[in-house]
């Protein structure tokens, strides 16, 4: 992190309208020409919790959360249990402030809602401030609001105060407003914005603090998208025009954004009783000649694992969505973990024949969403995008031309009528659906759609012949179980001459290696930077390829190096794991940094892990993480 950008905290309770005020702030930032990475922290209620975004904003490329932060907006939490009636929660309404201070830096400011909070319930509030020689503003923000009719106000008049002192233009924030607010409370949010804005300049020493903004200018048109915008626009841009599912934290936000908009392009949009149902909807609708796709979190994904185990016996394309979050269980519904890596793996009966993507950016989960359903319908085989909480909420700032790509309605390997009347089929006429010998001898045999002349088979989840009659045959389990298992290299073939879903970054000559997958591949990548600016020499590949995993590429970058450093958010190394499974050796040249507190890293966790663990040239404070020695050491 740099001194010349701004990371901006909001705070307040869930409900107090802080994910819409700082993803509009966000906004208006990215189009002032700055680079944005925004972070959500949120409890699992509906109303009432401590609850805060950051937005890291510079005019240098973002693509991690930083370390701590420098300017606070704490508002309080409107909706707070009484202390009095439930102890277990201590003063909730306080927390936004009382919460935030340890990650403030030095020289920070803090902006508080005076009217909803109370600075000297902070035991040691004063004697911090000093300490850390902050900058704090009480500002009675809640009664400004009241006085322009609508509480919720106080959000707009703490974007004002914000602007005054971080030296942001209002026209940026003015443009937004008028672009995202209906007319009848668009002209009182500007009226309060601008009465903040004025009176903290007015009464106050606007240049006594150095957090400002810095100035940025983009080359391109860019759009601010989360992780869970695009994997749905990936899936409506490949084609897919069906979506089943149920309600579950964090997987809701994609399947919101489909329902959205299946309806508006001819498709359909079900929710279901349950994740079982809604799997089956899905693979019942691919079955019938539509792109399909479901998907869930954790606990629902569960649920899918026998529809899962349909689909590969049947050679079904189906995509599905899996969004970790803190497990077992229940766990942390809305806190970020990478821990169902082996659960997505490994899920469903007998040997797997199954896709899994795990993209790192944002950018990457629409590349990948795109793909997963390009090789499903190529291949006759699931595919499983993974992702988790912290991919699926931030939001990040991307050129525009990155979904410039055409879309893709074909449904792959499928038959016309005149190409099923001259396929095999048996003495009764039935479509040889399951042959022996496929075309491009890759384990696909091209399938019909129902309804085809000529194109009538059986479909079943028992072991069949190529007409789809159940079969216990030894000779023609190994022949169809062989050609689905074949479908895997061909996959991995098709995947190498990609070369574009692993991202490799730093020196190839490095001495140290990170490896990675998913939403951490970002932090990792910061922190390769300032390690190697710091006089280290390390790289970093981010795996996104979990099934079938590319093992000539992460081979090659094992053997590159003297040490590798595999960084993941859980608790028992499954990412290491797999690598280990995978590869079959070199158990003594991989470590495991592993947080699984419910935050995500910071680029400083990983500098720590590092510096304190590989090259032991250094102490840290290290305590938000586990380090697991490579064996043998």
């Amino acid at each position: 992190m740099t001194n010349d950008e701004l990371i901006w905290r909001i705070a307040g309770g869930s409900g107090d309208g802080i994910a819409s005020t700082s993803q509009n702030f966000a906004k208006a930032l990215m189009r002032s020409g700055l680079n944005v990475f925004t972070h959500r922290h949120y409890p699992s209620r509906i109303r009432g919790g401590h609850t805060y975004t950051e937005i890291r904003a510079s005019a240098d490329p973002v693509k991690s959360r930083g370390d701590g932060y420098n300017f606070l907006l704490a508002l309080g939490d409107s909706f707070a249990r009484n202390p009095q009636q439930n102890a277990y929660y201590g003063n909730e309404e306080i927390k936004p402030l009382s919460e935030n201070l340890d990650e403030l830096h030095e020289g920070g400011v803090i902006i508080y809602d005076s009217g909803l909070l109370d600075a000297s319930e902070i035991e040691d509030f004063d004697e911090r401030v000093e300490e850390n020689d902050w900058h704090v503003y009480d500002l009675d923000l809640r009664t400004m609001a009241r006085e322009h009719g609508r509480e919720v106000m106080r959000n707009t008049a703490g974007v004002g105060a914000t602007c005054a002192l971080a030296g942001i233009e209002l026209e940026w924030i003015e443009e937004l407003m008028t672009d995202a607010m209906p007319e009848k409370i668009l002209e009182p949010n500007l009226e309060i914005l601008h009465e903040a804005y004025d009176m903290v300049e007015e009464e106050y020493d606007v240049d006594a603090h150095d957090v400002k903004i810095p100035e940025g200018e983009h080359d391109e048109e860019q759009v601010l998208m989360s992780g869970s915008d695009a994997i749905a626009y990936g899936s409506i841009d490949e084609g897919c025009r069906f979506i089943a599912g149920y309600p579950m934290t964090p997987w809701t936000e994609v399947f919101t954004i489909m329902s959205q908009n299946l309806p508006e392009l001819g498709g359909i949009s079900e929710q279901v009783e349950d994740e079982i149902a809604a799997a089956a909807l899905a693979l019942g609708a691919s079955h019938a000649g539509v792109k399909a796709m479901s998907g869930s979190s954790g606990g629902g994904f569960a649920l899918m694992s026998e529809p899962l185990g349909l689909a590969e016996m049947t050679e079904t394309p189906v995509v599905l969505i899996e969004a970790m979050r803190a497990g077992p269980s229940t766990g942390m519904p809305t806190k970020p973990e990478q821990g169902d890596l082996e659960h997505v793996l490994y899920t469903s009966q007998g040997d797997s024949h199954r896709i899994v993507f795990a993209p790192g950016t944002v950018a990457e989960a629409y590349t990948q969403t795109r793909k997963a359903f390009k090789i499903a319908y190529e291949y006759q085989i699931p595919s499983i995008v993974l992702y988790d909480q912290k991919l699926g909420g931030e939001l990040v700032n991307v050129p525009a031309s990155h979904f410039d790509e055409e879309p893709n309605p074909s449904l792959g390997s499928t038959l016309t009528e005149a190409e099923i009347e001259d396929a095999p089929h048996d003495e009764s006429g039935k479509f040889s659906r399951f042959r022996y010998d496929t075309p491009e001898d890759n384990g696909v045999a091209p399938r019909s759609i129902p309804g085809q002349k000529g194109g009538r088979f059986l479909a079943t989840g028992n072991e069949h012949m190529p007409e789809g009659h159940i079969s216990e045959d030894p000779e023609n389990r190994v022949f169809q179980m062989d050609k689905r298992m074949r479908k895997l290299e061909a996959i991995r073939e098709e995947l190498d001459g990609d070369g574009v879903n692993n991202t490799e970054v730093g020196d190839e000559d490095a001495q140290y290696g990170f490896l990675t997958f998913g939403s951490s591949q970002g932090t990792v990548e910061e922190a390769v930077e300032r390690l190697n600016d710091d006089g280290h020499s390390v790289k970093m590949l981010g795996v996104s390829e979990m099934a079938p995993y590319p093992v000539d590429q992460v081979t090659e970058f094992i053997e590159s190096v003297d040490e590798v450093l595999v960084v993941e958010m859980n608790a028992s190394a499954q990412f290491r794991g797999l690598t280990q499974k995978e590869v079959g050796q070199y158990g003594e040249k991989l470590s495991s940094l592993l947080k699984y507190n419910g935050n995500p890293f910071e680029p400083e966790d990983i500098v720590e892990g590092f510096e304190v663990n590989i090259v032991e040239d250094d102490e840290h404070p290290h305590t938000r993480t586990k380090f697991v020695p490579a064996a043998g050491d």
